[in-house]
């Protein structure tokens, strides 16, 4: 029986903004702790105007994707953002908030997306920070680096394709 709590997807709709800004500003909490200079007013500046900058490049430039909420319990725990491109699964972003993070919610997510690439013959690729912690868990999933656009690493996981014995 896995310990992982459940949890669902559903659409994330323009009701879900403040919460999709809530979660990105989250996920960036420990970089703004480094900005000793601004304050918290500056920060939340910040975030607003980069949280909007993505979101506005996500959908202009990834029409096609699927913008999920994570829930456990009925409740908005975070963001899966994919969309299947030509040969390709792409991996656009996860994020939890703090308190959700460090239960397996994240590696249950991503093995359900790579087991669903495999059955579609299709690799699974992503761009990550090199600092981001989480490049570790992908590459316990079977991503590896595939090339660079600083400041990001993009990483592939190829499909396991099982064949009959």
């Amino acid at each position: 029986m896995s310990s992982v709590p459940p949890v669902t997807r559903r659409p994330a709709t323009a009701a879900d903004l403040a919460f999709l800004y809530q979660v990105y500003a989250d996920s960036r909490a420990p970089e703004m702790a480094l900005v000793a200079a601004w304050d918290e007013a500056q920060k939340a500046a910040f975030l607003r105007s980069q949280f909007e900058a993505q979101h506005t490049h996500y959908h202009q430039h990834y029409p096609d994707a699927h913008f999920d909420l994570i829930l456990r319990d009925g409740q908005p725990i975070g963001r899966l953002y994919t969309c299947r491109l030509p040969g390709e699964l792409r991996l656009m972003d996860i994020a939890l908030l703090a308190a959700a993070r460090g239960q397996g919610i994240g590696t249950a997510l991503l093995a359900d997306l790579v087991r669903a690439a495999d059955q579609s013959a299709l690799p699974v690729t992503l761009y990550v920070e090199g600092h981001n912690p989480a490049r570790r868990l992908y590459e316990r999933l079977g991503f590896v680096a595939a090339g660079e656009a600083i400041p990001y690493e993009f990483m592939r996981r190829l499909p396991q394709v099982k064949t009959a014995s």
